[in-house]
């Protein structure tokens, strides 16, 4: 490349007049195609869902996190605007890629939506583009999957355009960690691909921290997940040692953080949920048994994050039991479906699992969220039902799964029959009815 081409490109980002694509419009991608707009860029939203290309056309939105008036300013000022074809992708010079990346049923990559898009983008990419993927997904996706598939168009990386991987640090429901804010890590597959990558987030994002490499990017954030994931999966296997020894687990949690150094709160819960933590732990597990190195603490973590759903149906039958109920006779309700509180994300839920679980053994399901009016995917068929006086005195039980700030705990208990609590909601009431996870 020559260097009047790589000096085109950077001014083109620096005085905003780079035209920029975003392929995925979910969790990640619309916030970030809004920022991006609101920066003063171009931007075209490439979205296969046909209902959500028509409501971003119409400034109507369906992620909780950004604002509806702030989307329709986008769309009504031109900034923003969404499509289902990868049409006209060659005019763009910037196309950032957030597209999911889950697990197949054998707990490995599933790259499939990467792939299709790498693979439709290659029929578009011309000299000069900014190509930059933030999906999670193992090491060495960017320069060993993407790469190769994007230079059969002829033209080759760091030579003809720019390829780099750039981490999506999304946390739903955060009031205060936004898109702008959320300090930003950049990996390109060479210096020429880093440079234009940091240039281009660097105007939307408040911190760009640039690394090594895309695949040191990469490695970045399942190690972040990775974390989390092993956190929780020791505060989790807390919780069983705790109902073994007749302890009260949020009781020695407290107590523990209360300590000023050396520890950081994490809690237990009915298992993990969201995008994150319960998938992209094993995109590093998987890629690790190439150089032939085990991952014992993430194989283990999940293992204990896993049985937490079946870990709650047990504590449930107990209780049941000592109701002198069935479960195959029994009404139990679920408080909450989304996979944390105060948002309407529900994807992993392990409340889902919960449901699953309890359905297998004949149990009759009802459940209330405010935040999701209808479960008809996943396998379930319910509607959130009314929290009333009369939908909880008809239930044996009542599981607070998600800890939505919303609810009335205080009148849930009271009307209750049993509750048990899997996410401390109930903290500060006393009463016989509650049992803890």
């Amino acid at each position: 490349m020559k260097a009047e081409d790589l000096s085109r490109v950077l001014t083109l980002i620096r005085n905003h007049q780079a035209r920029v694509g975003v392929v995925g419009l979910g969790y990640v991608g619309l916030p970030f195609a809004l920022e991006a707009a609101q920066a003063g860029f171009q931007v075209t939203g490439i979205e296969r869902n046909p209902a959500r290309v028509a409501m971003v056309n119409r400034g109507e939105n369906y992620i909780d996190d950004i604002r509806e008036e702030d989307l329709q300013a986008a769309v009504q000022a031109g900034q923003l605007r969404a499509q289902v074809s990868f049409d006209g992708v060659e005019e763009l010079d910037v196309v950032v890629i957030a597209v999911p990346t889950p697990l197949t049923r054998h707990l490995t990559p599933d790259l499939q939506y990467i792939v299709g898009v790498t693979e439709a983008l290659s029929e578009h990419v011309r000299p000069g583009q900014l190509i930059s993927l933030e999906s999670t997904t193992y090491p060495g996706t960017t320069e060993e999957v993407m790469k190769p598939i994007l230079e059969k168009s002829g033209l080759k990386a760091e030579e003809d355009f720019f390829l780099a991987h750039s981490p999506e640090r999304v946390d739903p429901g955060n009031k205060r960690w936004k898109t702008k804010n959320t300090t930003k890590v950049v990996g390109g597959v060479g210096p020429r691909s880093l440079e234009v990558a940091q240039a281009f987030y660097g105007q939307i994002i408040e911190k760009v921290v640039p690394v090594s490499s895309a695949k040191a990017a990469e490695l970045v954030k399942v190690f972040e997940n990775t974390f989390r994931a092993v956190n929780i999966a020791l505060v989790n296997e807390m919780a069983l040692l705790c109902d073994r020894m007749g302890l009260d687990v949020w009781e020695v949690l407290d107590a523990a953080f209360t300590k000023p150094f050396g520890i950081m709160p994490f809690y237990p819960g009915p298992g993990v949920g969201g995008h994150c933590i319960p998938l992209d732990p094993h995109y590093l597990e998987w890629k690790a048994r190439e150089y032939n190195f085990f991952t014992h603490f993430i194989t283990l973590a999940g293992e204990i994050n896993r049985k937490m759903p079946e870990f709650v149906r047990e504590k449930a039958y107990r209780l049941l039991n000592q109701m002198g109920k069935a479960p195959s006779q029994s009404k139990v309700l679920l408080l909450g479906l989304a996979y944390k509180n105060d948002i309407s994300d529900w994807r992993e839920s392990p409340a889902l699992e919960v449901a699953h679980l309890l359905q297998a053994d004949g149990v009759e399901v009802h459940y209330h969220d405010p935040y999701i009016p209808d479960a008809q995917q996943a396998g379930l068929n319910l509607q959130s039902e009314p929290l009333n006086t009369a939908l909880l005195e008809a239930m044996d039980l009542v599981i607070i799964t998600t800890a939505h700030q919303t609810v009335d705990y205080a009148f849930v208990v009271k009307h209750a029959r049993r509750v048990l609590d899997t996410r401390n909601a109930t903290h500060g009431l006393k009463s016989d009815k509650v049992v803890l996870l």
